[in-house]
């Protein structure tokens, strides 16, 4: 038996993983884990069982990366989203961005940079802001922090520097998006 690691294409949440779990049991594909992204089996699929598998994560909008780009794209992505939702520990949110991304991912930043722009067509600055901003819109439609808090827990300057980047980033103030409510939000592979 050998243990193989296959790559995910758009998985950014808990339910994501339960799902992707969900669709091994069901299939009987054996697997030591799932995390953002991958999914650690252990053993080779057959062709029938890899076949089966594309076809149920297409269906609920997941798809394999078959090819080295794709899964280091996914690796940037799900590295920002963390960082992005402040889902690290406190030493490594003090990080800067690039020197953080360089750690996890092992390449240099001018080359992820280079390639994430290239193959999305926007920078890991610009994605890293988005998220941010949809983990604001998520907070601010729970309603129990106010804009400074979600500003701080968020790491950024001040909460003005938030609104600024919110307004830039939704056309809206977070004071109006928090009155129109969810109906703006985006879900995170939508992004």
């Amino acid at each position: 038996m050998t243990s193989t690691t296959l790559l995910i294409k758009n998985m950014v949440c808990h339910r994501c993983i339960l799902a992707v779990e969900d669709i091994l049991k069901k299939e009987s594909i054996p697997f030591q884990n799932v995390n953002f992204g991958e999914i650690n089996l252990v053993e080779n699929l057959s062709p029938d069982q890899q076949e089966r598998l594309v076809n149920k994560l297409d269906k609920i909008g997941f798809e394999l990366i078959d090819n080295y780009t794709g899964g280091l794209i996914e690796k940037i992505k799900q590295v920002v989203i963390k960082r992005a939702r402040n889902e690290v520990d406190e030493r490594e949110s003090k990080i800067k961005l690039s020197h953080y991304l360089t750690g996890k991912v092992s390449h240099e930043y001018t080359y992820l940079s280079s390639l994430f722009s290239s193959v999305e067509g926007r920078t890991i600055e610009n994605y890293f802001i988005e998220q941010r901003i949809e983990k604001a819109k998520e907070l601010l439609i729970y309603g129990q922090l106010t804009l400074s808090q979600i500003a701080f827990d968020l790491e950024y300057s001040s909460t003005a520097h938030l609104s600024s980047q919110f307004k830039k980033i939704t056309g809206l103030t977070p004071t109006y998006f928090k009155e129109i409510g969810i109906a703006k939000r985006k879900s995170l592979d939508k992004i």
